[in-house]
């Protein structure tokens, strides 16, 4: 198969680095994830950036992560809250994007044991918050949105079939 790029956007921890790794396996394309080249770029993981510099500092070197992403053919996935900024939302419209979504309760056990220092000390309570926040930056940017509960492979069966109906 040949694709230009699929942008996968939606909440932390729902999923989208696993998603887009199998899609970019099952394509034998390049997969590209925003947190990853921000974290090359500043030499630290992206949580310990988000507690030192801020996330206003964060969400500028990931909007350049983003521009960096999309000027490759690769399955691009973005962190959570890159929709926020409004520049980003600008870059995200243009592209062959796809919502990953789910209930909260299934993004909280996916995230167990993860650092998110967005999702502070009540990670139910920040996701509500970030639900409310970016649900409609997230409907504004995508082609289709996609219910990102089961496996792996269900989803990225569900991703594909969802680039087949909206890819130009």
């Amino acid at each position: 198969m040949t694709v230009s790029r699929l942008v996968l956007v939606g909440m932390p921890g729902v999923g989208k680095t696993s998603v887009a790794r199998a899609v970019a396996a099952r394509w034998g394309c390049d997969v590209l994830d925003t947190d990853d080249l921000v974290a090359l770029e500043v030499d630290q993981s992206v949580a310990h950036f988000l507690r030192t510099e801020g996330e206003s500092a964060f969400r500028v070197i990931e909007l350049a992560a983003l521009e960096g992403a999309l000027a490759r053919d690769a399955v691009v996935a973005t962190g959570g809250g890159v929709v926020t900024t409004p520049a980003a939302r600008e870059l995200l419209a243009g592209q062959i994007t796809i919502w990953l979504d789910c209930d909260d309760a299934v993004i909280l056990d996916r995230l167990d044991d993860v650092d998110r220092p967005l999702l502070g000390h009540d990670p139910e309570n920040a996701l509500a918050l970030l639900r409310a926040e970016r649900g409609g930056w997230y409907a504004e940017v995508s082609r289709a949105r996609i219910d990102a509960t089961g496996t792996i492979e269900a989803v990225v069966t569900l991703v594909v079939d969802a680039f087949d109906r909206v890819a130009p």
